[in-house]
Order: C-alpha cells, then sequence, then structure tokens
C-alpha cells in the first residue's frame, strides 16, 4: 500500500529571499538535522540573467533503524537525489528529491515548494508532500514502512525550526533585508560573496555594496530537466488548509494527523465541487476512526446522505419541541466548563421517559436530540471566538438523583439505545466529557443494557460520582467554575432547566395518533424518494409537462453502484409496470422499482432521448435542470451502467474488471428528488433547487459540477 503525506501550508513571515537565504545554510550539511549527514552537487545550471538558477545533489542520510536491519540490506547510508529548481524572478522555489538506494525495491517521492503568499508577498508560503511504496524489502516490509514513517515525521516540522533557526541567525548577524532579483543585476555586481556552496543572494551588512547573486559552481550548461524552467508557483488558496489556522481553529495535531485532515478534504473537494463539510466536522470523523482515511470517508459519506436525506441541517430553523417537550424533558444548556465546552445538563433522574415515548413517542425524542446536538456544534464554533482557542466538544452533566425502575421500562430504553445509535454514527467526538452525578444503585442495570452501544473512546470520557462523591476533591469543582454550579446540586447559581416531572396520563396518544402527529411527519416524510435499480430493470419517474417553456430540476444520490441517467420525452403517456421488490434478493419495500418504458416502444418513434446519458458513480450527488421545449410525458430513468464487454482479442482493463465484481450483486439503489418549476421563475439549477426546499445539505453529500454532469440548462429537440 501507498502511504501518502500532505502538509498544510506553513507560513513564514519573511519576504522571499530571505527565506532562501536561510534555506541555503542547510547545506552542504545542516547540525540541527541529524539524520542529515551532508550533500554534494551533482549539476548546476544558471540562465545569463540570473533568474533561473538550478541545482541537482546527492544528499546522505543515516536513517535511525535496528542494527540487524542495517546487517540484513547491507548498507549504512541512505542516498537521495535532490532537485532545486529556483525562480528569482517568479519568486519560487521547487524541491524534488527520490530515493537513490533501493530504488527497485523502495519508492519514496518528495516535493516541497516556497512561493510568495497570495495575500502578502513579504511573507513566503511552504507546502510539502510525499509518498511512500514499499514493493519488497527481504520480508520485513512492514517493519521499513513504520520505521520509515516515523522517520519522516520527526522531521518534518524540525524542517520549519531549522529555517526559523536560520532566519534569526540572519537577523542576528545584521542581515534583515535582501533585495528582489531585477533584470539589471547582473550589470551591478560590485561584489560577489559565496555562502556554503549553495547560491544565493550576496549578504553584507555594507548598505554600500549592492546584492547581488553568488557565481555558478558549475559550468555546466544545460537545464537538469526540460520543465523546471516553467515550473508554476504553487500557492495557497481557498482550498487549502493553512498550519496557523488548523492550530487556532482545529487543535494540536502531529503531522500524519495533519496529513490525514488535508487528503480526507481534498477527496472531498473533488468529488463534492466545492460543498464540502466544515473542517471541525472532517475531524471529528478522523479521530472517531484513528485516523483511517478509508474507514472516516465510509462513516462521513454515509452521515452525509443521511442528513441530507432528513434535512438535518435546517432542523434548528424548523424544529420546535411541542409543549410536552418544554414542560417535563430536564436537560438544558448551562454556561461552559472550565476548559470552554458548552455545558448541557439533563437531570435523567427527574424525567418522566414512559411518559415521553407515549406521549410523544420515538421520533419526536430523536429530533429533539438532534436539535440538542446541532445546538452543540453551534455553541462550540462561537466558544472557540470567544476563548480564541479550539473547542470542539461539549460536556454534559447528568443527575440521576431519582433514577429508578421506572426509567428501565423496556420501550423507553429501546428510544434510548436508539437515540444513542444515531448520534453515535453522526455526532462522533462530539462529546469531550460526560459527568454522571447522584448515581444509585439501579444505575448498574442502566449501565450495563446501554454500554455495548456507546463507542469505547466515547466510553472513556465518562465520570461516574455516587452520592454526594462529586461535592469532594476529584469532583465537580474541578470540571466546573463554582459560580456557576447548580442550586439542585449544592452551588449558589439558579438553573433554569426545567425540573421534569410526571407527564400526566392525559396526554398520552395513542399509536396512531402519534404516526399521524404533525411533528412526525417533519421527520418521517422526507421529500426525497428511494429506489433500487435492478439489472435489466431501470426506475423510472414521469413528469407531465402541461406548458412547453418549463424547467425539470433534480437532486439525486447514488446510495449503490454506478448508474446512467437519461432524459426521455413521449407524447403518449406510459402505463407503470412496478417490480415486485420482493424479487431479486435484498429488495426492501421502501426502495420501489418503477419501470415506465414499455419494451415494445420504439426510440425514436413512440420516444426520443433529450438529455444525453450520464453515468454516474457511486457515492456521487448529481443536481441539475432541463428546459422544456414541449409539453407532454418527460421520463427520468436511471438504469445500472455495466462496463463494456472487451473484444476476444484484447484483455479485460482493470477498470472493467472492478466495475464487474461493483455490480455483483445485480443490485443497485438512489435516492433522488425532483421539481417543476415555471421558465419565468427559474434562476439556474443550484439556485432554483435551494430555494425551493430541496433538501441541499450544508454538510452536502458528494456533488458533482454542473460541468460534468450536464446539469445546465438544455433545450429539449
Amino acid at each position: 500500500m501507498v502511504q501518502k503525506y500532505q502538509s498544510p501550508v506553513r507560513v513564514y513571515k519573511y519576504p522571499f529571499e530571505m527565506v532562501m537565504a536561510a534555506y541555503e545554510k542547510r547545506f552542504p550539511t545542516c547540525p540541527l538535522i541529524p539524520v542529515f549527514l551532508g550533500s554534494e552537487i551533482l549539476s548546476e545550471y544558471k540562465t545569463e540573467d540570473g533568474s533561473i538558477h538550478m541545482v541537482e545533489r546527492c544528499c546522505k542520510l543515516n536513517v535511525d533503524a535496528p542494527r540487524l536491519l542495517k546487517k540484513i540490506a547491507g548498507v549504512e547510508y541512505v542516498y537521495f537525489i535532490q532537485k532545486n529548481s529556483l525562480n528569482w524572478k517568479e519568486r519560487t522555489l521547487l524541491i524534488e528529491a527520490h530515493n537513490e538506494t533501493f530504488a527497485n525495491r523502495i519508492l519514496v517521492n518528495e516535493r516541497c515548494s516556497y512561493s510568495v503568499h497570495p495575500e502578502n508577498e513579504e511573507w513566503t508560503c511552504f507546502e510539502q508532500s510525499a509518498s511512500l511504496d514499499i514493493r519488497s524489502f527481504f520480508g520485513f516490509e512492514s517493519t521499513v514502512e513504520k520505521i520509515a514513517m516515523k522517520q519522516y515525521t520527526m522531521n518534518i516540522k524540525k524542517g520549519k525550526e531549522v529555517i526559523e533557526h536560520y532566519l534569526n541567525e540572519l537577523i542576528s548577524q545584521g542581515i534583515t533585508y535582501i533585495p528582489r532579483w531585477t533584470p539589471t543585476s547582473a550589470s551591478t555586481v560590485k561584489e560577489a560573496v559565496t555562502v556554503d556552496s549553495g547560491p544565493l543572494h550576496i549578504l553584507v551588512q555594507d548598505s554600500d555594496v549592492e546584492p547581488v547573486e553568488t557565481l555558478a559552481h558549475s559550468t555546466t550548461k544545460e537545464p537538469i530537466s526540460s520543465h523546471c524552467c516553467g515550473t508554476e508557483s504553487s500557492t495557497p488558496d481557498a482550498d487549502k488548509l493553512d498550519a496557523d489556522y488548523i492550530e487556532r481553529y482545529l487543535g494540536q495535531l502531529t503531522p500524519m494527523q495533519e496529513s490525514c485532515l488535508i487528503q480526507l478534504r481534498q477527496w472531498l473537494q473533488e468529488t463534492h465541487k466545492g460543498k464540502i463539510p466544515k473542517d471541525e466536522h472532517i475531524l471529528r470523523f478522523l479521530r472517531a476512526r484513528d485516523f483511517n482515511i478509508d474507514k472516516a470517508r465510509e462513516m462521513l459519506c454515509q452521515s452525509l446522505t443521511w442528513r441530507k436525506q432528513h434535512q438535518v441541517d435546517y432542523i434548528l430553523e424548523t424544529w420546535r419541541p411541542p409543549p410536552v417537550l418544554e414542560d417535563y424533558y430536564a436537560g438544558g444548556w448551562h454556561y461552559h466548563d472550565k476548559d470552554g465546552r458548552p455545558l448541557y445538563i439533563l437531570r435523567l433522574g427527574q424525567m418522566d421517559t414512559k411518559g415521553l415515548v407515549k406521549a410523544l413517542g420515538e421520533e419526536a425524542l430523536l429530533r429533539h436530540v438532534l436539535s440538542i446536538n446541532e445546538e452543540g456544534q453551534k455553541r462550540c464554533e462561537e466558544n472557540t471566538k470567544v476563548f480564541g482557542r479550539p473547542i470542539t466538544s461539549w460536556t454534559c452533566l447528568v443527575d440521576l438523583e431519582g433514577l429508578n425502575m421506572r426509567h428501565l421500562w423496556r420501550p423507553g430504553v429501546k428510544a434510548l439505545l436508539r437515540i444513542i445509535e444515531v448520534v453515535e454514527a453522526n455526532y462522533p467526538e462530539t462529546l469531550g466529557r460526560l459527568l454522571i452525578l447522584r448515581a444509585p444503585r439501579v444505575f448498574p442495570v442502566l449501565w450495563t443494557l446501554v454500554s455495548p452501544f456507546i463507542n469505547e473512546n466515547t466510553r472513556q470520557k465518562f465520570l461516574i460520582y455516587s452520592g454526594n462523591n462529586y461535592q469532594g476533591p476529584g469532583g465537580l469543582t474541578d470540571y466546573l467554575d463554582k459560580e456557576i454550579i447548580p442550586d439542585f446540586l449544592g452551588g449558589e447559581c439558579l438553573c433554569n432547566v426545567s425540573e421534569g416531572g410526571l407527564v400526566p396520563k392525559s396526554l398520552y396518544r395513542t399509536e396512531e395518533e402519534l404516526e399521524n402527529s404533525d411533528h412526525i411527519k417533519l421527520w418521517t416524510e422526507t421529500i426525497y424518494q428511494s429506489a433500487f435499480v435492478f439489472k435489466g430493470a431501470p426506475h423510472e419517474i414521469l413528469i407531465e409537462i402541461l406548458e412547453g417553456a418549463s424547467v425539470i430540476t433534480w437532486d439525486f444520490d447514488v446510495l449503490k453502484g454506478d448508474l446512467i441517467f437519461s432524459i426521455f420525452h413521449s407524447k403518449r403517456a406510459p402505463e407503470t409496470t412496478r417490480k415486485d421488490p420482493s424479487g431479486p434478493p435484498g429488495a426492501q419495500p421502501g426502495g420501489n422499482n418503477v419501470q415506465l418504458i414499455d419494451k415494445s416502444w420504439a426510440l425514436g418513434v413512440d420516444y426520443s432521448m433529450v438529455q444525453s446519458a450520464l453515468v454516474c458513480r457511486e457515492g456521487e450527488s448529481i443536481q441539475g435542470s432541463h428546459v422544456t421545449r414541449w409539453p407532454g410525458f418527460y421520463i427520468l430513468q436511471w438504469k445500472m451502467h455495466m462496463p463494456s464487454s472487451s473484444s476476444a482479442s484484447s484483455l479485460p482493463r482493470v477498470d472493467d474488471v472492478l466495475a464487474s465484481l461493483q455490480v455483483s450483486s445485480h443490485k443497485c439503489k438512489v435516492m433522488y428528488y425532483t421539481e417543476v418549476l415555471a421558465s419565468e421563475e427559474f434562476r439556474g439549477s443550484m439556485t432554483s433547487l435551494e430555494s425551493c426546499h430541496s433538501g441541499f445539505s450544508q454538510l452536502s453529500a458528494q456533488t458533482t459540477s454542473s460541468s460534468q454532469s450536464q446539469s445546465s440548462s438544455l433545450i429539449s429537440r
């Protein structure tokens, strides 16, 4: 497996020329980097005007590996080839390095770049990426991979410290400014000075001497590589993460954790086309999966689809707790703990869980808990700004005074377990600490039922106090300021959290009443529909257009398999043929399959294609629109995508083999939403869908751009 590393953008608050002077002090050897034993210039090239300078070096490294491993490998040192392409005119430096030792067994490639900050030309940006591919190494592949990654991460941040050290050294020598390169600088040469063995601007303290570049050490006249002269600068933009931003808003991360965040973020940008979750949201899912990118990506994508399907992003705007919840739900926000985390207090022992379930049902309680979690994320963002440090989780204080066997009512426990399951899957790493106070004797029974459904990382954040133990040393005052300890816990702060109490039986509802209640409909009836697509059985929906100038808009997610999306037009109404959900294995009643185009129909005679077929891959989300020209019946079709068969004379392609394996179950799934707008109300597919409450998620699932999905408005022909 290829290991990859991508750094955030690191910013030096010094001009590019000063940073280059500090960089050159690393050569030919650098005592501050123990593994770097020295370097030798292999070739060097400089243009006549001195604007471009290229150097190729052989670098000698002493890798910290077990002696036995070195003996088996038969090497004491490792050699790398480094190519530097310095463009004084564009103020960029591109560094490319690869291993020379064991090149047939191990491939190490590194790319670094220095460039001018896009918003401040007196600052310099640095970016770094690398890949490690161990093909074979005497049976020690796993060991070598661990050693290599450990060695590499140890030296990543060391590199920035070294540059800053040499910058301070230059300043201590009185060198605080180095003029930029100009085309006439070569004609103003008064003196040349060599620092170490690398080329850089002359560093002199005599203000009467014009700084210029040093002379080249080699008479090589040909470039090292033909593409170096045309190197484009790599400058940070809005899609890149700054190291200072990470530290300020996300906290201290190791180099590899930073790399995982950047890689997952880049993948989301490529597949979501700009509509991606906030960085702290992505980071929570990475933490929940111990920074395993593949597992975090799978968990995150499932959560994004869930949020979109149930319109969770709008819950704070649309959800209003019923009066029963406001009166009898004993929970609420209460200031913050000593670490700045928002504090939520839940008086579970005073809450009638049985009464709430019978009066409201599971769905209403779940929706209320989700609104609490959404509010918690919002409060974390606010506290991050207030305290000037990352606040990414909240503290929950649970008072169990009054907990008894009534709370172990089976439907109530079932509702609690479902809520825990949903929260664990969609709000990972949002709980910073859970303080459980006044736990009674019945608590171990409840804990035995609940704990298996709670993630191990989450369980480690639980602190349980029985009786009045929370009042002593190591208790509540270690986590909360005395001024905010609620009065019902012996503090002086008046807490506005409801005291709960028994829900009157007169408020209980039957199951039929609960199913028909408005607040349940808001949750269970989503505007999105889902359908299965089988091999040879596409899913089709019918849209009747009465006026020619109308706009059909769509928004769908490919949940499983690869699909082909097409739009057809017919003047005659098709008959509906519903695929039996019990037919193909794995089909469920919730995933209906409808076929409209009769097999006897001929394309071009009975119906015509009005939009080119679009291949949609698993995990993608497609939004688009189509401007109709003729009235009639429009059919939106999702058909299983099957790879084209290879000719007999050629071997099957790898992509085709993988695709055939992917659809081996002969079943795909799509979640979709469509809407018809009058043409005068249409303002572009994205705007129209959002304005019509299509459920576009602020934490959007994967989104394909209009250019790729062919979602731009097209005229029917």
